[in-house]
């Protein structure tokens, strides 16, 4: 948290928009100088229990704790409930933001409370209940001006820890033959326009499973996964995104959204 009271007049003192990065896993920028202030920061709070409420223990961990650290420190200490983001990259603070989910879980769904640091509030602890959670967003409510999370504290269920690890390996495994896990991408391009709709299958039906462009290409594995084979550029992608919203639209009437966030 050192240095946040800083950060508002750097910001004024430097110009351009605020941009903050944790991992950058879920974000595309467009090519060339943009005018974003990028700020990042290393981890401070060591990840540890720090009580227990309602039946559940409470673990806090720095927002710039990878979320797959996070996972692996859950599962030694014996907490379930986290097991189905196993296999999700990225930062504790991104996947907060973004309200991470998979395989029925959503980050949202065990948050107890997170502290932040905004220019009109200063460093501060919020409850759960001052965040609205939905699908792949999260807002804090009331508060209109940008806020950095610092840390995140979780109430968790207690749970065997054979059972959680033997879960995770199962959800990787599973991730592992379904999705591109390991190659270069942002994730998710789109959101699932509803339930019974994903997007992915809305891609492959309109034949977009493999498409590629330069150095960019939406995967054989997975269609809503974009990935970059290499030398791809962020004007590939925009255009292959685009051209999937078009094919989509066009054959099912389903409007796709991205999921990544794109800079600026």
């Amino acid at each position: 948290t050192q240095g946040l009271e800083a950060l508002p007049g750097a910001i004024a003192r430097l110009g351009g928009q605020i941009a903050p990065l944790g991992a950058g896993t879920n974000i595309i920028a467009k090519d060339g100088d943009l005018p974003l202030l990028l700020v990042t920061r290393a981890p401070q709070h060591e990840t540890g229990l720090i009580g227990e409420e309602g039946g559940r223990l409470l673990l806090k961990a720095d927002a710039a704790l990878s979320l797959p650290a996070l996972l692996a420190k859950a599962a030694s200490l014996g907490l379930a409930g986290l097991e189905g983001l196993c296999g999700i990259p990225g930062s504790l603070g991104g996947a907060l933001c973004m309200n991470a989910g998979s395989y029925g879980a959503c980050l949202g769904d065990f948050v107890h409370s997170v502290e932040l640091f905004s220019p009109v509030l200063g460093l501060v602890e919020r409850p759960a209940a001052d965040f609205a959670f939905a699908y792949r967003s999260c807002r804090l409510l009331g508060h209109e001006d940008w806020f950095l999370v610092s840390a995140v504290t979780l109430a968790l269920p207690r749970g065997e820890r054979s059972t959680i690890r033997e879960r995770m390996r199962g959800v990787f495994t599973q991730k592992r033959a379904t999705q591109p896990v390991e190659a270069w991408s942002a994730g998710c391009v789109f959101k699932n326009p509803a339930p019974d709709a994903p997007a992915g299958r809305l891609m492959e039906e309109a034949g977009l499973k493999g498409l590629g462009l330069g150095g960019m290409r939406f995967s054989a594995l997975h269609a809503n996964f974009l990935i970059n084979e290499g030398p791809g550029s962020s004007e590939e992608a925009f255009s292959l995104i685009a051209l999937a919203q078009e094919r989509v639209l066009e054959r099912s009437g389903q409007r796709l959204q991205t999921e990544v966030r794109v800079w600026p």
